[in-house]
């Protein structure tokens, strides 16, 4: 296979168009929502980079009821792209932080809008328990409905999950995976790999720590810096500096090597919301970054797996090894 013909990363379109045989959208769910760590449970202010939206900037409005959020934005999508299936993407805050059967009628909501294939469902790993994981089990068997729960990681450094005011450590994501992978429910989980506090050591660990646990998928979202915010304060103080749009590639390309090639990469680079941001993406438009990212990966020759050798007992060397 010749340099320019090589598959880089497993990318998610792709493999959507590979799996469905046609593109798949994600239809956005937004829900009137907090997280423990806001509320009082585990902290107040939110995660320090984390806006009074919860990351659900491009969303309808949550006074919206489920249905009708799921339609509008079929519309959209059919009219702008000829989109005939669809996710129901539960995406802002922590939607598995609410009581049981509200969750169950939320799911419910969603499963019943026709040209709905799948459910994919954002949340923290310490709000998802064995409860919620068998009824999307049930939801999965009995409807045929592809399920999958993203867990918002941003790091496998504790240490920085503790600046960053998580309000978990690494402990509680290996949980969430462990328990959702037993259920046979798919795993995204999302990475930040810029935080200021993190180094390249800490992209290359990520990507172990998700190879090691057989999660599904990873998104990679560089960050912004939204103004009001606690990193907002930090940022105008001087009190970190941002790497620079190279670091990140860099990053991100080691992140890929370790990756095992088995897992989907639905992101390289994401979006920031739109207005009161100090910072977000060095003023480059993301499909540029990713479009850099890939052109870096072929000029190297690198892709993703490519240093994927660390498991089933990596030290030993010799062929006398049992396997």
């Amino acid at each position: 296979m010749s340099n320019e013909q090589r598959v880089r990363y497993n990318e998610y379109s792709a493999y959507l168009k590979n799996k469905y045989g046609e593109k798949v959208y994600k239809l956005p769910v937004n829900l009137p929502g907090t997280c423990p760590n806001r509320d009082g449970t585990l902290g107040t202010g939110g995660c320090i980079f984390c806006d009074e939206e919860g990351a659900g900037f491009e969303c309808l409005p949550s006074s919206m009821d489920i249905p009708r959020q799921l339609e509008q934005n079929k519309a959209f999508f059919r009219k702008r792209f000829n989109a005939r299936r669809f996710f129901a993407y539960f995406q802002a805050f922590t939607n598995t932080y609410c009581d049981l059967e509200t969750f169950r009628q939320n799911v419910l909501a969603a499963a019943a809008v026709p040209d709905i294939l799948g459910i994919s469902i954002s949340t923290r790993p310490d709000c998802i328990s064995d409860a919620y994981l068998d009824f999307l089990k049930s939801i999965k068997e009995e409807k045929g409905l592809d399920i999958n729960i993203e867990l918002g990681l941003q790091t496998v450094n504790y240490h920085t999950l503790q600046r960053i005011n998580r309000g978990h450590s690494l402990a509680e994501f290996i949980d969430a995976v462990l328990r959702t992978e037993k259920r046979s429910i798919d795993t995204v989980v999302h990475l930040i790999l810029n935080l200021p506090w993190d180094n390249e050591t800490d992209a290359i660990e990520s990507a172990k720590v998700c190879s090691v646990l057989g999660v599904d998928y990873v998104k990679l979202h560089s960050l912004y810096i939204v103004k009001d915010t606690l990193l907002g304060q930090m940022y105008k103080k001087g009190e970190f500096e941002v790497i620079s749009l190279d670091e990140y590639i860099d990053r991100v390309v080691l992140f890929l090597e370790y990756l095992d090639p088995r897992i989907v990469i639905q992101r390289l680079v994401g979006k920031g919301p739109q207005g009161s941001l100090y910072f977000c993406n060095w003023a480059t438009s993301w499909w540029k970054i990713r479009r850099r990212i890939e052109e870096v990966m072929a000029e190297r020759d690198t892709w993703q797996g490519k240093k994927f050798n660390y498991t089933n007992g990596a030290a030993f060397r010799t062929t006398s090894q049992p396997e």
